[in-house]
Order: C-alpha cells, then sequence, then structure tokens
C-alpha cells in the first residue's frame, strides 16, 4: 500500500510545476509487483490526471488580462491538445492553458486522463518486456 502510495504521489508531482519521475516510479513499481499492472496504471493515471487538474484550476484562477503559456496550443487544437498534457516542459502549460481559456473541467480530465493513460500503457508494456 505504502508502494502506491508513492507512485500516487511520484504522479501527482510529475504533472505540476514541480520536477518528478513519474514513468521511473511506474516501472520500478511494476518490476517489484508485476501482478498489479491494473492497480499501478489506475493510480498512475489517476495522480496524474488530478496533478494536471491542479495546473487547470491555477490557469482558471489567472486573470483574463495574462497570457498563459501553451495558450496558443489549446486554441487552436481545443480539447485535443490536451491529449499531449504528459509531454516535458509544453505538457505542464497544456492543462493550464485549459484553465486560463474556461475549458470544460470534466472534459479536460478526461482528455489529459486519456493521454497520460497511454503513455503509461507504453512504459508498462516495457517494464513487462
Amino acid at each position: 500500500m505504502i508502494a502506491l502510495a508513492g507512485l500516487f504521489a511520484a504522479s501527482f508531482f510529475s504533472a505540476t510545476l514541480l520536477p518528478g519521475h513519474s514513468e521511473a516510479a511506474l516501472f520500478a513499481f511494476l518490476r517489484f509487483y508485476p501482478e498489479q499492472l491494473a492497480t499501478a496504471l489506475a493510480v498512475a493515471t489517476l495522480g496524474n490526471t488530478l496533478g494536471g487538474m491542479t495546473s487547470y484550476l491555477i490557469g482558471h484562477l489567472i486573470p483574463e488580462k495574462a497570457t498563459a503559456r501553451g495558450l496558443a496550443w489549446v486554441r487552436r487544437y481545443g480539447l485535443f491538445s490536451l491529449l499531449l498534457a504528459w509531454l516535458p516542459v509544453i505538457g505542464d502549460a497544456l492543462p493550464l492553458a485549459a484553465g486560463w481559456l474556461r475549458l470544460n473541467p470534466w472534459l479536460t480530465a478526461l482528455f489529459m486522463a486519456l493521454g497520460k493513460f497511454a503513455r503509461y500503457a507504453a512504459v508498462a508494456w516495457v517494464a513487462a518486456s
């Protein structure tokens, strides 16, 4: 249970502006507990999505006169840009921009979760091989 909490924390903080290595945490977790694949994917995806939604909330609180990073991507591609919220550097700015643009929070979370799950599934596939 402690290892899952650590995986959640690593995943959450990796999605914020704080540095983190959630892929490495998931990889290590699956090496020790390969039978918990589905649970690990769910915990990592949930933690990373909630971390991204924290950035969304911060973006929502920024006054509309300010300019948020990642704004051009989110304006151009809308919710689909959030499928890339897992990317280093720009990925942190996308949820922030989505919040600033006041995109639907439920759809924002859904699209972020789909992208983050796909990335974690790829890591899990590598860990299983």
